[in-house]
């Protein structure tokens, strides 16, 4: 597929630009948060029954995204269930897992553009609710510039405490994006930002060239309504084949906070059955 929205070479006399991506289901095929169910499982960090509620949670994101409440109750189940997981341990299993998990569920569609934007002059840079220290290893596989995302606070014994240092949600994905604007110079009237969700709207408001990539319901209304490109991603390839020179090893300092994503897949997959057996009053 042709990318159009990101075609022509950036003016080096003007101020600089980006383009923001979001990563789940914009980037890769899948949730980031939920990808490393089976491996953590395997690590003894997780029990079976978790690894089967994280599967059913994949579906249910993969069908509907997930709104502002759900990821809110996933952000307290978060806390709660990744608290005195020891930081070590998943380093070793996010780094021994990294590359077969994340490698074939890159979008095609996705790769391109991120050629396309640095073919013209444009820092490209992901902006993720999911922890940084997965994210920063899938961001440096794709050649990101620069990555925003989650980070937890890891105590003085090397375990997460269950507290979230910053959460790379909604509002403050653009909030970062102002700051990073600011910092580096970009103009924010000529950048562009990707999202599949109508939770990241002030992120695509924030920028001059908003797009959606495989919308939910709201945020297809949101774009057709304001005339914002609407891209269709589908096409999931190995990254280490379709762009083999940017294809590196993750640095295993970078890799903790995939505990984040099952913890938040978790959370959110107790969440949502509870939800499911709880009477309506």
């Amino acid at each position: 597929m042709g990318c159009a929205y990101a075609q022509g070479v950036e003016n080096h006399s003007l101020p600089r630009t980006a383009a923001f991506f979001d990563l789940d289901k914009t980037v890769i095929a899948k949730s980031s948060t939920l990808t490393f169910s089976k491996s953590f499982y395997q690590g003894g960090l997780i029990n079976r029954r978790a690894v089967l509620r994280t599967a059913y949670a994949q579906f249910v994101f993969l069908a509907g995204g997930a709104d502002h409440d759900q990821m809110e109750r996933m952000r307290k189940y978060l806390s709660a269930l990744c608290r005195g997981w020891n930081v070590r341990q998943v380093k070793e299993i996010v780094a021994e897992t990294l590359h077969d998990l994340i490698d074939p569920i890159i979008y095609d569609e996705a790769a391109t553009l991120i050629e396309q934007h640095h073919t013209a002059g444009r820092d490209v840079v992901i902006v993720s609710t999911s922890g940084a220290e997965v994210v920063e290893p899938i961001g440096e596989l794709l050649g990101a510039d620069r990555v925003v995302a989650t980070r937890m606070v890891v105590g003085d014994d090397g375990c997460f405490t269950g507290e979230v240092e910053y959460y790379a949600y909604g509002p403050t994905k653009a909030e970062a994006i102002r700051e990073l604007a600011g910092s580096e110079g970009y103009d924010l009237t000529r950048c562009y930002a990707y999202s599949d969700s109508v939770t990241d709207l002030p992120m695509l408001e924030s920028v001059g060239h908003p797009h959606a990539v495989n919308p939910d319901r709201a945020l297809r209304r949101e774009a057709l309504t304001r005339e914002w490109p609407i891209l269709d991603f589908h096409r999931p390839v190995r990254l280490k084949q379709r762009l083999p020179a940017l294809s590196v090893p993750p640095r295993p300092a970078l890799v903790a906070a995939a505990a984040i994503g099952a913890a938040a897949a978790t959370a959110g997959l107790v969440w949502y059955s509870s939800r499911r057996r709880t009477p309506v009053a």
